[in-house]
């Protein structure tokens, strides 16, 4: 049994991950409100991509095949979006290999030492069978979401995230947030309660073409002024145009 030290540390890492998968989705969406329509920036991949190295190792530590399948199967996603958008060369030379490389150690470590390996992981015993099928189902469904992504913006030859993206996100979000309860694990839980209103801002977004910053009489901190105050801005341009 792990000590309370130990479970803390586990945590630590686990929120860690959590934390910067929120932050990216806060980045998509700042930028997509301000654009008034989704958008897909560069640093939410690259976001992603560190994000998913830390939830895999924080999988590992829990012995959770849910979280372990997850992340594999969307990682190298992850780096597919980056050549899209032409900013996998971009990224330090030791940084991508590093990405490249570690997914593929982790799985040899899990299957050469101590109690790590597949058979301890996929039969825990902390997690009932129903649960533990249950939690794999929504790491699936939640992951196809990039799967999908991935095939429309190979299709399109352009890294987008259409709306069918935020549909799957919405389901498998809510049934990992599901999962969380029954498994009592806090990362999960917090992580998916946060991303759920973001996965529905963006729907609302796509399907009505305005941004938050479009209801705003500024942007950015400059005020937009009103039709009136611009008519009479550009009427003292004119005047002192005149006068020179």
């Amino acid at each position: 049994m792990k000590t309370l030290p130990a479970d803390l540390l586990i945590f630590s890492i686990g929120f860690l991950s959590q934390m910067l998968f929120f932050a990216r989705t806060i980045v998509q969406w700042f930028k997509s409100e301000k654009a008034g329509k989704i958008l897909s920036p560069v640093l939410f991949w690259q976001i992603s991509l560190t994000a998913s190295i830390i939830m895999l190792i924080y999988g590992i530590l829990r012995n959770d095949p849910a979280i372990i399948i997850g992340q594999f199967l969307v990682f190298y996603i992850y780096v597919r979006n980056l050549q899209l958008q032409k900013a996998w060369r971009k990224i330090p030379g030791y940084f991508r290999i590093i990405s490249l490389f570690l997914p593929l150690a982790c799985i040899a470590w899990i299957i050469l030492f101590g109690n790590n390996r597949f058979d301890s992981i996929f039969h825990n015993q902390d997690i009932k069978p129903w649960l533990l099928y249950f939690g794999i189902s929504a790491q699936i469904i939640f992951t196809f979401r990039f799967i999908y992504q991935w095939l429309v913006s190979e299709k399109k030859k352009i890294s987008e995230l259409p709306p069918g993206f935020w549909f799957i996100s919405l389901a498998g979000s809510l049934m990992i947030f599901t999962y969380a309860i029954f498994r009592k694990d806090p990362v999960l839980f917090l992580g998916h309660m946060g991303s759920m209103t973001m996965y529905v801002r963006n729907l609302m977004l796509h399907y009505t073409g305005k941004g938050l910053f479009d209801l705003l009489p500024f942007d950015l901190g400059v005020v937009k002024a009103s039709p009136d105050l611009r008519q009479l801005a550009e009427g003292e341009t004119n005047k002192k145009h005149y006068k020179e």
